[in-house]
């Protein structure tokens, strides 16, 4: 178990906003919801994905999971219906706003479905790489552990896919996820005349601002034909402010701004600075986004008691560890007081990541 001592310059950790299973739905209203045919609207930024998504309707290429039904439709064929629906995702506002040359470029749309992340997991082979899925409500949505994740409307949630062949950097990807939307976040705004909300990252996979979670990214990985086929999700409080708070409820609060940020201008920034940061990150390594990451995140020099257990497992020791950075393999590196150097590993027990780390020593 890990715990804060002295001042450190976060004093306590807000409460995460996964909520259990029992609470998030009504059993019936959801098994209802369910078992409705899923819309599944598709678009391209060019000709190319456009002529995939007329091949993938024709085909009937696209699954869910438990062979759930699911109604294909191409964005062209829907666009006026779209654009009188109250609260639905822009898909044209999100294209325009698109400057990638890969990522994000193939959109599949929901207005309702179970989770974007089965949809690009189930569908990996049969969707282009960089394939992006989103969707106004989540029914299932997952988060770390299993967890619930609660998404009302006005929760940005998407879910997209990638490619990587280098085993040892497949964990270090989350952190360029989490980088890239703080970043994008902090863009929009200075588009929009807004200062910078300073939106920070707690480790390994979670977005705060204000000492409030809005946010959080869910990376997993299949491997197949010598390479690891990853699919990453995230969740983002944009306009909902249940079940805690969200970007625009805050922003407003801090700055007094009118303007309310847009979830179409969010994952299009998004978007624009991953494939930055991915293509620096699979050439140079994360070294080279550290100095970066580390202006964003909240754990520099944090000082906490790292509890273990002897051998025999009755008696527990307590040592008191400084945070300095993240290793080679992605958890958190940490110096003891006499200058050891450590590596901080989930317990894989602890709900919070911070309350249940192990310490490993480093060679």
């Amino acid at each position: 178990m890990l715990l804060f001592i002295g001042s450190p310059r976060f004093l306590s950790l807000p409460k995460l906003i996964f909520i259990p299973k029992t609470i998030s739905l009504s059993v019936s209203a959801s098994k209802m919801e369910l078992e409705s045919p899923t819309t599944l609207i598709l678009c391209g930024k060019s000709s190319t994905e456009n002529e995939l998504a007329m091949l993938l309707k024709t085909n009937n290429t696209l699954k869910l999971p438990e062979n759930a039904s699911i109604n294909v439709v191409l964005h062209s064929e829907n666009e006026k219906q779209e654009s009188f629906q109250k609260d639905a995702f822009q898909i044209d506002s999100y294209m325009n706003s698109l400057s990638t040359s890969r990522f994000g470029k193939f959109l599949i749309y929901s207005p309702k479905l179970a989770s974007t992340h089965d949809v690009v997991s189930h569908n990996f082979c049969e969707l282009p790489l960089g394939a992006v899925c989103v969707a106004d409500v989540q029914l299932k949505g997952r988060g770390r552990s299993k967890n619930v994740w609660e998404s009302p409307k006005g929760c940005l949630m998407f879910s997209f896919t990638l490619q990587m062949e280098d085993g040892r950097v497949v964990p270090l990807v989350q952190y360029v996820v989490c980088l890239a939307m703080a970043e994008a976040i902090n863009d929009v705004c200075l588009r929009n005349g807004i200062p910078p909300p300073n939106v920070r990252i707690k480790w390994p996979n979670d977005l705060y601002l204000d000492g409030l979670k809005v946010g959080g990214i869910l990376c997993t990985s299949t491997y197949r034909s010598k390479k690891f086929s990853v699919s990453a999700g995230i969740g983002l409080n944009v306009s909902n402010e249940k079940p805690t708070t969200c970007l625009n409820a805050i922003i407003q609060r801090l700055t007094s701004v009118v303007y309310q940020l847009q979830r179409e201008d969010i994952v299009a920034a998004f978007f624009n600075k991953f494939e930055n940061y991915y293509d620096i990150f699979i050439c140079q390594g994360f070294q080279a986004l550290e100095e970066l990451y580390y202006k964003t995140w909240l754990h520099s020099g944090q000082r906490v008691i790292v509890q273990e257990k002897n051998e025999n497992q009755d008696q527990i020791s307590e040592n008191v560890v400084t945070i300095q950075g993240i290793t080679t393999s992605g958890y958190l590196l940490a110096v003891t007081e006499d200058g050891q150097a450590c590596e901080l590993h989930p317990d894989g027990n602890s709900f919070d990541f911070f309350k249940g780390l192990v310490r490993r020593k480093l060679v």
